[in-house]
């Protein structure tokens, strides 16, 4: 790489640190090109991103975001899993690395707050976004669902009565 391929790479990585709700550091211990391209579509399938980038590019990258503190995390053959929502990154590679013993879990950041390996396995186990906004769509709706039915049960036992009434007498 020369220069300005080094300047624009920490650029985009500045970016994506400045985007994401949840950065997860992964160490690849020996995965196959096959073995990566699959886990880089489970990402892209939870919605985040995985990318292998320059420890000491990451570093310069890191700089001025609320992941600052990731630097001390970023020795060896490290992988950054990132994404918006703060659940789909962690669960992908936390998914990937019990399927997969040459991807280790080593660390993140949830915004400032730092995550070692049993933080980003925690996170994982969370629902994501799009369950929690379901959950809160039942729940909102359950209560008129069953206000509906109470209203409507007793004309439904007077047009039961009425009708009994109507069939004994036409009898």
């Amino acid at each position: 790489m020369d220069r300005s391929q080094k300047s624009e790479a920490v650029a985009g990585l500045n970016a994506t640190f400045n985007e994401s709700g949840v950065v997860v550091v992964t160490r690849n211990l020996g995965l196959t090109v096959a073995q990566s391209t699959e886990l880089r579509g489970k990402m892209r399938e939870a919605g985040a991103s995985y990318k292998v980038a320059k420890n000491r590019l990451a570093n310069l990258a890191l700089k001025d975001t609320d992941y600052e503190g990731l630097s001390d995390l970023l020795t060896g053959p490290t992988a950054l899993a990132t994404s918006s929502d703060p659940v789909a990154a962690a669960k992908a590679a936390v998914e990937f690395a019990k399927t997969n013993d040459k991807l280790e879990i080593v660390g993140g950041s949830m915004g400032g707050q730092m995550l070692d390996e049993a933080g980003v396995k925690a996170l994982a186990s969370m629902p994501s976004l799009d369950e929690l906004r379901g959950t809160i769509v039942g729940l909102v709706n359950a209560p008129a669902t069953k206000i509906a039915q109470v209203v409507n049960a007793p004309a439904n036992k007077l047009a039961r009565v009425f009708g009994a009434f109507a069939a004994s007498e036409a009898a």
